[in-house]
């Protein structure tokens, strides 16, 4: 079972089907926030979608790294960009509005945490158990995993350049 840390301190397991790169993306349906419960699907084949991963937009890890995704997927041309986390979609939408979000899809995996599970990246136990690892996907256009990086430390930042990085080379492949 793989494991994420928090504050440095406590390990915290991850639960689901872990997947790797070049291991077909599973197809899940996770809840975007904008247009409101609008059903979102990750995984598949004809796109390239990168998926960020986060435990909850609330937050200042999770506010900024969503921030600079949103910056970032102006220029990424052919790539999907999903951010999905565990908070509920209202208030999801309600803090897009206020961090002007208009480049990615911010989405849910509150109902069944099927993304979580299918991913293998819902925390399993700690304090923070039932939401999201910080874990990011690129998903190629023949809907395998080109790119996974899981952050060993849940209040840290992910490397942003190699995320994005791995998804222009999808895009072009």
């Amino acid at each position: 079972m793989a494991t994420v840390t928090f504050k440095n301190d406590i390990v915290c397991n991850l639960a689901g089907n872990e997947v790797n790169v070049g291991d077909t993306a599973p197809v899940v349906t996770v809840v975007n926030s904008n247009p409101m419960l609008q059903d979102e699907q990750v995984g598949g084949e004809g796109k390239v979608q990168l998926v960020i991963a986060v435990p909850s937009l609330d937050t200042g890890v999770c506010d900024a790294e969503t921030r600079r995704f949103n910056q970032e997927a102006a220029n990424l041309e052919g790539v999907e960009v999903i951010t999905v986390s565990m908070d509920l979609p209202f208030a999801a939408a309600r803090w897009c509005g206020a961090a002007g979000i208009e480049n990615i899809k911010v989405c849910s995996d509150f109902r069944n945490k099927d993304f979580g599970n299918a991913y293998g990246v819902l925390l399993a136990d700690g304090p923070l158990a039932g939401v999201l690892a910080r874990v990011i996907f690129v998903v190629g256009k023949d809907g395998k995993v080109a790119y996974k990086q899981v952050v060993p430390e849940i209040t840290e930042e992910p490397n942003y350049e190699e995320a994005i990085e791995a998804a222009k080379a999808a895009a072009n492949a």
